[in-house]
């Protein structure tokens, strides 16, 4: 590069053209970066203070250079300005406030002006080049990709893609998995960002996708949209398990994934270090997911808690440890191929668990509704669960069970609101002795409990809950697989970093937007007073 700048013009161009085409950018990118280094060169002859042009002639090489000066009345700035009557010297009929040219003779550069100009050129063409590989690798994000492994540094591994390098991670590797430098790799472009070194391409060959691609690319139904991957998990080098579905009824998903003596899962599983893989049937109805999720396993029902976000999967007693799978993995990988928390019961700890909560829920109305054991044992025998469901269903509801009339149920409803009205009180006073603002009671959604829960939580005024996010007050909780052994107290201690605030109560993201910006109301009633008053005292 110094030799270019000394070169003639034919050479100026020929170089140019050498490097556009080694870097593979835009010959227009060279001719830029030696105009700006022949500028820089110039101004150090003639002085930094100049406004100092280049223009190169990309077609014949010819250069030619020029100082812009300011046509002024009085010059203060020698360097920028020009007197009117020296302008006309210049370019005749120029006046006041033009901007003129004052060319400039050629150059000759020396051995630290044409090293300074060599830098100034590598660092255009390699902030372009760049700017090229950020511009191709941005686009290809979540495509497998092949590429040699360079070096391994610290345990990760820097692939040569060509005109880029990428990085697999340690985290992003398959485990045990052993890679020598010149050894060809497939990975998952996973992100790529633009960084001042240079765009960082990561890849991977342990998240889920990677897994899907290789799929798509030996099973041509599902390259061709016939079959569909709708999920998949994997615990990387050891099993995975997708969930697989046929927009096509005469084609079975599965069998086609598995392919003819099982050649085409073997491709992948052969690509994955022998990593076990279970295809599933995906099915739209949750539970019969979840079972089929859990395969090996037999499952003898399934249970869906939608408000806490669980699904209570019961085995028989010999069933326990293949549904649990070693080091609970048969129930982590389906859990996340459903996106769903399973608790996994035998049969006798299902029916322990049913006499605990039928016991729990009789003794809670025993003492709230003031009636003998049996009545309580009735309400719970008929699916009653608390004093909401008691309070609010219709009294026709009540009377239908057995034993009972419209009196008597009446009478249940009327004590259960009453109850209901006992706790509100009582979280009332504990809300207040928290101090908690009466304010946040006139938020809507608000319970006098949920008050009770933020004040514990440090939430007191109105610009405390304003100042929260939607998901800090309300997200629900992802509480992990529940296995046969863990009460629930442990759960909760190992669940309550996760989720809002409120995650216990239900609300909706809807009702949680609603809520900050009701507490976030009177700041803007602030601010209108604020400009009102300001507008006022303009006036006066």
């Amino acid at each position: 590069m110094a030799t270019a700048i000394s070169a003639n013009k034919a050479e100026l161009i020929a170089i140019a053209d050498a490097v556009a085409k080694e870097k593979l950018i835009d010959r227009m990118i060279v001719i830029e970066a030696m105009e700006d280094a022949i500028q820089r060169a110039a101004r150090a002859r003639y002085g930094a203070e100049n406004d100092i042009r280049a223009k190169l002639d990309p077609q014949s090489g010819d250069l030619r250079l020029w100082r812009v000066v300011e046509v002024v009345e009085a010059v203060d700035d020698y360097f920028k300005q020009v007197s009117v009557v020296d302008a006309q010297k210049l370019q005749k009929g120029a006046s006041v406030g033009d901007f003129i040219v004052d060319p400039l003779p050629p150059i000759e550069f020396g051995r630290i002006a044409a090293q300074a100009a060599k830098q100034v050129i590598f660092q255009k063409v390699r902030d372009a080049e760049r700017e090229c590989q950020f511009e191709e690798f941005k686009d290809r994000v979540g495509e497998i990709i092949t590429g040699v492994v360079k070096r391994v540094e610290f345990g990760h591994v820097v692939v040569d893609l060509g005109r880029a390098e990428g990085v697999i991670r340690r985290d992003q590797q398959i485990p045990r998995e052993v890679v020598r430098v010149n050894d060809r790799v497939r990975s998952l472009i996973l992100s790529v960002r633009r960084e001042n070194r240079g765009p960082q391409i990561f890849l991977s060959r342990a998240h889920p996708d990677f897994m899907k691609k290789l799929f798509a690319q030996e099973v041509p139904e599902i390259y061709d949209g016939i079959i569909e991957i709708k999920a998949a998990a994997r615990d990387p080098g050891s099993r995975a398990k997708i969930g697989v579905i046929s927009h096509d009824s005469s084609i079975d998903p599965v069998g086609a994934c598995v392919g003819m003596k099982g050649s085409r899962v073997q491709a992948v599983v052969q690509e994955l270090q022998g990593e076990k893989i279970d295809i599933i049937p995906w099915s739209p109805d949750t539970a019969t997911f979840v079972v089929n999720a859990l395969q090996p396993a037999n499952v003898s029902r399934v249970v869906l808690d939608e408000e806490e976000d669980r699904i209570e999967v019961v085995v028989p007693d010999d069933q326990l440890s293949l549904a649990i799978g070693r080091r609970g993995q048969n129930v982590r990988l389906a859990s996340q191929l459903t996106a769903k928390a399973i608790d996994i019961l035998t049969e006798a700890d299902a029916s322990e668990k049913r006499q605990r909560e039928f016991i729990e829920r009789s003794e809670m109305f025993q003492n709230e509704l003031d009636v003998d054991e049996t009545l309580a044992q009735l309400l719970v025998a008929e699916g009653f669960g608390n004093l909401e469901e008691v309070a609010y269903v219709e009294v026709d509801e009540i009377a239908s069970i057995e034993g009972l009339d419209e009196e008597i149920a009446a009478e249940l409803q009327s004590r259960a609101q009453e109850a209901l009205d006992r706790r509100e009180e009582a979280a009332r006073e504990e809300r207040r002795a928290l101090g908690v603002e009466d304010a946040l009671a006139d938020i809507p959604h608000l319970t006098e409990a949920m008050l009770v829960t933020l004040g514990k939580a440090g939430i007191k005024t109105l610009d405390d809950l304003a100042d929260l996010a939607t998901d800090e007050l309300v997200q629900r909780k992802r509480a992990e697989p529940r296995r046969r052994g863990e009460d629930a107290p442990r759960r909760e201690s190992r669940s309550e970093d996760k989720g809002g605030i409120l995650a216990e109560y239900g609300l909706s993201e809807d009702q949680g937007n609603e809520i900050i910006m009701a507490a976030r109301a009177h700041w803007f009633a602030d601010e209108n007073e604020a400009g009102e008053d300001a507008h006022a005292d303009s006036e006066q």
